[in-house]
């Protein structure tokens, strides 16, 4: 479903499936912060800060509204508050910034200028073991988490698809996110994938699109069913295919995708890293921009390599 979440709403971002659980609440990552000491802030600004954000977005009382403890941040005389806000089973986090008096508050990101903008990102991701597209030296790695019960997913797929072909020279890596508290066949699709991958890295392709073409008429009761479907379709070795299905081993590099996109914060899908560099949602023309970009960063680095890598 393509909407506009909560913290979406607030902080200006277009997601496109988001899981309703705060462990994979997502958006930016969080703010630099220094080790937390007690901060000192007065009593009443966790009130302010609610009665405040509810008044400048007409939060009504179905918004359940939590703001969590404050923390010291690198300025002097902000602090941090995680907030935390409920809707229609719906659940979103953000973090703001407010004096310890709490009459100034700043929403966004809070970024260091002395660090490196993405080398953090870049290094959590692996890439390794995963089905990709284009060179593996490439100079520019599009990485996406996605679902495949996810409808922006869908439309990311042809996005994507435009971007290779436009830019024949970048790599693209789609890594599992399936978000299982709203999309009841997504890990069913995940493991199907994974196993045709074990085969050959075009049957994964072939399954790949094979759900994203179904998507309307896959269900939680027939997708184990259809899956086989698919990967008789593909010419993969089904007997086979079926024990790795149940087999546990399947399910971990799953689970470690799973993993490694909440470390990274990523809770809606499609959520992508171009070098690094963050997108939600199925944006062409931010795809594209991020990509020639770092294109002609690399061009840049190759003809002066002592340039930095940011």
């Amino acid at each position: 479903m393509k909407r506009v979440l909560l913290a979406g709403m607030l902080l200006g971002i277009a997601v496109g499936c988001a899981s309703p659980a705060g462990a994979q609440a997502g958006g930016p990552p969080p703010a630099p912060t220094a080790q937390p000491a007690a901060p000192v802030i007065a009593v009443d600004v966790p009130r302010k800060v609610e009665a405040y954000l509810r008044d400048l977005f007409a939060l009504g009382p179905n918004v359940a509204f939590k703001v969590g403890a404050a923390s010291a941040t690198p300025v002097p005389g902000f602090f941090q508050l995680p907030i935390e806000l409920t809707s229609q089973g719906q659940t979103e986090t953000l973090v703001v910034f407010v004096t310890a008096d709490g009459r100034y508050l700043l929403r966004g990101d809070l970024h260091d200028t002395s660090a490196s903008l993405f080398a953090a990102n870049r290094n959590r991701i692996k890439t390794e073991g995963y089905p990709s597209k284009g060179p593996a030296d490439a100079a520019v790695v599009i990485v996406e988490f996605g679902d495949f019960q996810c409808p922006t997913c869908r439309e990311m797929r042809g996005v994507v698809a435009q971007a290779l072909a436009k830019f024949p020279g970048v790599r693209y890596v789609f890594k599992d996110l399936p978000l299982n508290q709203i999309h009841p066949w997504a890990m069913t699709a995940a493991l199907g994938a994974r196993c045709a991958l074990q085969q050959n890295e075009a049957a994964y392709w072939k399954l790949h699109d094979a759900y994203f073409d179904n998507q309307d008429s896959i269900t939680a009761s027939n997708a184990w069913n259809r899956t086989l479907e698919f990967a008789g379709a593909a010419g993969l070795d089904v007997p086979a295919f079926r024990l790795c299905l149940t087999s546990p081993d399947t399910r971990k590099p799953v689970e470690d995708s799973v993993n490694e996109a909440r470390a990274l914060s990523v809770a809606n899908t499609p959520t992508t890293f171009v070098n690094g560099r963050r997108l939600v949602g199925a944006d062409r023309s931010a795809l594209e921009q991020f990509v020639t970009y770092e294109l002609a960063r690399a061009r840049a680095t190759a003809a002066s390599p002592a340039a930095p890598r940011q």
